[in-house]
């Protein structure tokens, strides 16, 4: 089995804006329990806005 994998969970990033779910991504709940907020481009917005994680 791989050593390791047990952190990293699969997380979906949504538009704060218009709430779109357009990307997904992986983080380490262990270094990072918070939600994560990245800014990316939103395909319905046509515009660099932040990304946060959803459940």
């Amino acid at each position: 089995m791989a050593k390791g994998k047990e952190n990293r969970i699969v997380v979906t990033l949504a538009c704060t804006t218009c709430k779109s779910r357009n990307y997904t991504t992986e983080k380490n709940k262990k270094n990072n329990p918070d939600r994560m907020e990245l800014r990316k481009f939103c395909t319905t917005c046509r515009e660099h806005v932040p990304h946060r994680e959803t459940k």
